[in-house]
């Protein structure tokens, strides 16, 4: 279990200690943009590596057991969370890695799932950690899903502390007309989801079903569903 600890302190530590905080700009300032990502990246996947061995080779240590009863619930929440994954990555958002200069579009990059949350990706990380450690009820489940949860939550937060120092009047009009909490813009007035739910189409939710049943498929393969 100390061995799950460490990889998931390591993990955030590396995300909330550099990736959206002012060291993170001093270090692209002194190596570059291309090869700090670079880095990052191969340092996140590293520990996510860690993460799942350590996962792996821990004692069960039940807390509130397996939520059977929840089961029929969380399949259909993995599949919303897996629509978020899938939308949000197939929609183009200066919230994603490498396309922050779509600022300069102004509200015409307002699009699609944008719409509806700044952060779909995070989002649907967010949902899918969360119904696994719910269903779960293990301490190296608390341990591993509850990290992925409060990352995928607070990576929201520096995503947007880091846009906002990084393209200042920009991102404020962007922000002004999109939410980090899923509708809350379209709640507030501020959007709307009729356009949203044109412009996402039907391929892209088609694809999160595609990729849904084989993830279901697989998990069928090397480990019990939703565990």
């Amino acid at each position: 279990m100390l061995n799950l600890i460490a990889a998931s302190v390591y993990f955030l530590l590396i995300h909330f200690g550099v990736s959206g905080t002012r060291l993170r700009d001093t270090l692209v300032a002194r190596l570059g943009e291309g090869p700090y990502r670079g880095g990052f990246a191969l340092a996140s996947l590293l520990g996510l590596i860690w993460m799942g061995y350590a996962y792996r080779h821990a004692p069960t240590l039940p807390l509130w057991g397996l939520v059977l009863g929840f089961r029929p619930a969380a399949y259909l929440l993995v599949l919303v969370a897996l629509v978020f994954v899938v939308v949000g990555i197939t929609t183009p958002s200066p919230t994603r890695v490498g396309m922050e200069s779509k600022l300069a579009q102004g509200p015409d990059i307002t699009r699609g799932m944008v719409r509806i949350t700044r952060h779909p990706f995070l989002w649907g990380v967010a949902l899918w950690a969360l119904v696994h450690l719910i269903v779960n009820g293990d301490l190296a489940s608390l341990v591993l899903f509850g990290s992925l949860l409060v990352l995928a939550l607070g990576g929201t937060a520096a995503i947007d502390a880091k846009r906002r120092r990084s393209f200042g009047e920009q991102w404020m009009r962007f922000a002004t007309v999109t939410s980090n909490v899923p509708f809350a813009a379209i709640v507030a007035g501020r959007n709307r989801l009729g356009p949203a739910v044109t412009e996402i189409g039907v391929w892209r939710p088609l694809l999160a079903i595609v990729v849904y049943a084989g993830a279901f498929y697989l998990h069928g393969r090397v480990g019990p569903p939703l565990t």
